[in-house]
């Protein structure tokens, strides 16, 4: 019985790593650190509206894209960093076999997911959902208070069925982590 919880406190512990890993720090850094700017503070005009849009569209992306790049480790230890592609990853030298790292049906949920999250992300702060939706009614409001938690757990169960398996940019790569 003790094996048993133990591998489900690892399995918890992992999908937590992995819902807490989802989100790039430095997208969401920048998308923190620029909202306020954007959205004048929530009150915004036509072209904050436009401004914020364009900045959550792209940090979005950046959070999607970021679910496609892995890295690799050479024969001489230099750690490269790549897209993955059907066929691996791209670019690659010549001397690495990177077909290992073909692009899964996983990445895609990871970015879905990813972007989920993010959303809730942009849902939750005071400035957007002003900027946006100045006229919210208190039950609005309490969807923004469920929202997050149901989303949570929600990406928390699908992280932990499909693993990240990559090492993107900003991550160490798989050789490099297994190591220490």
């Amino acid at each position: 019985m003790a094996k048993s919880s133990s591998s489900l406190k690892a399995k918890t512990l992992n999908g937590i790593g992995n819902l807490i890993r989802v989100l790039p720090t430095g997208t969401v850094f920048i998308y923190q650190f620029l909202n306020p700017i954007l959205t004048n503070n929530g009150h915004c005009t036509i072209v904050n509206k436009y401004l914020s849009g364009i900045l959550i569209a792209l940090c979005g992306f950046s959070c999607a894209f970021s679910c496609f790049t892995d890295s690799y480790t050479d024969n001489d230890g230099a750690t490269h960093y790549g897209i993955a592609t059907m066929k691996g990853l791209w670019p690659t030298t010549s001397a690495v076999d990177t077909t290992t790292y073909k692009i899964s049906v996983g990445d895609f949920v990871h970015a879905f997911f990813t972007m989920v999250v993010f959303g809730v992300v942009t849902v939750l702060d005071r400035n957007t959902v002003d900027c946006f939706f100045p006229s919210f009614e208190s039950t609005q409001k309490m969807l923004l208070m469920v929202l997050p938690p149901a989303v949570g757990a929600i990406s928390s169960v699908v992280f932990m069925v499909f693993p990240n398996k990559r090492h993107g940019i900003g991550y160490p790569s798989q050789d490099e982590s297994s190591s220490k």
